[in-house]
């Protein structure tokens, strides 16, 4: 293994699994200096950051991200609400972003049963679309939207969260309508679109060893049919002790046998929850309860020690398997811009994130870096 990987400056302060100071000098390394022979790291950008209406923000982005991606304003609502309308301002504004940074530019996502407006899925109100007007609509759309961004953005999501947690295809508007061949059509045409970018397909709870079983299927069933699929991505939303490293590793394993592998949402839940929800099944929402906002002051040492336990594990994990990873991408910049202070209960302070609301390192990016500083 490679040794001296980067140099700290004097000061900086150390985290090591057991302890981790919370002083933090602004001198700290850069992460993607710190991963460049491995992996890309990211994450994902809100409208204001994407728009450059964030300077803080985009500091970070410069300094420690070499790959990005939108977390909705490439979506098929916020891009093509109406059948005769596309909204590319946000979009455009995105990928000009990235191109002056000289970032690895990720497209979220073609193809996904939410934040698809109800028109893609009828002939007319009411009435549900046939296969052919559906599977017509899909392939026009990546077309459209594949196509402005031809050998601008590196690599799409192309279909998102196909599979239940046991492996068996969702019951989605898109499968009830054209069955497995929404799927195909999808990756053939932004194939066609853009022969050169990398094709993803994008799941969540895909550590669950049924769920991963699927996606190997799913993606084996495409390659088949001479499709590319570049790789897998697994989204990350974890708690602070489950899943575990075990479970991930597992299938990573799994999935390095048909492709890349990517973590493409990666955050860590540190707020009580009244489900024990696992995963990312935006539907599963609660009514605001104070005793699931427990953390509104800041986050309690005890906490934020077991925040950057976990995240030294997981990238030590990753760093493990930088021979099969690709990518790993934060789902948000900073704690403030995290989807998970209005998810699965709206309102509530959440400490998901490596960077707090202030944009400064937190004693878990310090894990991470040390995670990986001797070998």
């Amino acid at each position: 293994m490679r040794k001296n990987r980067f140099i700290l400056a004097a000061g900086v302060a150390f985290a090591v699994l057991g302890c981790v100071a919370t002083t933090v000098n602004q001198e700290e390394p850069s992460l993607k200096q710190v991963f460049k022979d491995d992996f890309y790291v990211g994450a994902a950008l809100n409208y204001q950051q994407a728009s450059g209406k964030d300077p803080k923000a985009e500091a970070i982005i410069s300094k420690h991200f070499s790959t990005i991606t939108p977390e909705n304003l490439l979506k098929w609502g916020n891009v093509h609400p109406q059948p005769d309308k596309y909204n590319f301002k946000p979009a455009d504004d995105y990928v000009a972003l990235g191109k002056k940074h000289k970032l690895f530019i990720v497209g979220h996502t073609l193809t996904w049963h939410q934040q698809t407006p109800d028109w893609v899925f009828e002939a007319e109100p009411g009435k549900p679309a046939s296969k052919e007007q559906l599977l017509k609509r899909q392939a026009e759309h990546i077309t459209t939207v594949a196509g402005r961004y031809k050998g601008q953005i590196n690599g799409w999501d192309v279909v998102n969260e196909a599979l239940n947690d046991d492996g068996t295809m969702r019951q989605s508007k898109w499968y009830k309508i054209a069955g497995e061949d929404f799927l195909s059509n999808a990756f053939a045409t932004v194939q066609k679109a853009d022969p050169k970018a990398e094709l993803y397909y994008n799941d969540y709870n895909l550590w669950k060893s049924a769920k991963a079983d699927g996606a190997v299927k799913l993606v084996k069933s495409l390659q088949a049919k001479g499709l590319k699929v570049t790789g897998i991505g697994m989204q990350g939303h974890y708690g602070l002790e489950h899943p575990s490293i075990q479970q991930i590793e597992e299938s990573i394993l799994k999935f390095s046998k048909v492709g890349k592998v990517m973590f493409t949402e990666l955050d860590i839940d540190v707020l009580p929850n009244p489900s024990n929800r696992q995963g990312a099944d935006i539907d599963a929402t609660f009514v605001f309860d104070q005793k699931y906002n427990v953390y509104t002051t800041g986050l309690p040492e005890e906490v934020q020690q077991k925040l950057a336990k976990r995240y030294a594990e997981l990238f030590a994990l990753f760093h493990k398997h930088r021979d099969k990873i690709t990518r790993v991408t934060f789902w948000g910049v900073t704690d403030a811009d995290s989807w998970l202070n209005d998810w699965p209960i709206k309102g509530r302070t959440s400490y998901p994130l490596i960077f707090d609301r202030n944009y400064q390192p937190k004693p878990a990016f310090q894990a991470i870096v040390q995670s990986v500083a001797k070998k």
